[in-house]
């Protein structure tokens, strides 16, 4: 059988509402829906990355696989992390400047979790991807424009790689840049295989 055809041929939903996500599952051609998981991200006392992507990404895709049938969910959640510490998304444009202060001129983590549920057959799958991302040293005035201009609120760490300047920002990455903008491609090509 024709893997390819078989992953495209199945009916999709993204549990979110980010436009990026969905972007980027336009971009493989899978046919989807985007469904709010009204699910409130876990803050944690402890610094582990993978657990923290995981108990998000399951929690997403498990409220939404609850009300349908018939369809493959997908749930998603990206974070930073720099020095054992998380960078959420900001709270404010002072709390975005101080994140991408913090950024620059060093390395950071970007982890996302991707959970898939197959509501037909039962079967869910969790993975996820690791991306090692190098900034350059940042201009106060650079970070001042940046910020007032994209309003990075909606975005882990306070920057979009994807955006027209945040790009800027980045010297070299290590690993995955779809991962980066929130949704590891190859990965979750290789992810929904498994709940077939």
């Amino acid at each position: 059988m024709n893997i390819l055809r078989e992953v495209q041929e199945k009916r999709y939903i993204l549990a979110s509402k980010s436009p990026r996500r969905a972007e980027l599952l336009k971009q493989i051609g899978l046919n989807f829906r985007s469904v709010d998981s009204n699910s409130e991200e876990f803050e944690p006392d402890f610094h582990d990355p993978v657990k923290i992507v995981k108990h998000n990404s399951l929690l997403k895709s498990r409220n939404v696989a609850l009300n349908h049938k018939n369809e493959i969910v997908i749930g998603a959640d990206t974070i930073v992390m720099i020095n054992r510490k998380i960078l959420h998304k900001p709270e404010s444009l002072s709390s975005a400047k101080k994140y991408l202060k913090e950024l620059s001129g060093k390395k950071h983590y970007v982890y996302t979790g991707i959970n898939i549920i197959n509501t037909k057959n039962g079967r869910e799958v969790f993975d996820y991807e690791k991306t090692i991302v190098h900034f350059r040293d940042l201009k106060d005035y650079e970070i001042e424009y940046y910020v007032n201009k994209y309003k990075p609120l909606d975005k882990a760490g306070a920057y979009g790689i994807q955006d027209d300047f945040g790009c800027l920002f980045i010297r070299k990455i290590e690993g995955d840049y779809y991962n980066i903008v929130g949704m590891p491609l190859v990965k979750l090509y290789e992810t929904i295989q498994k709940v077939l």
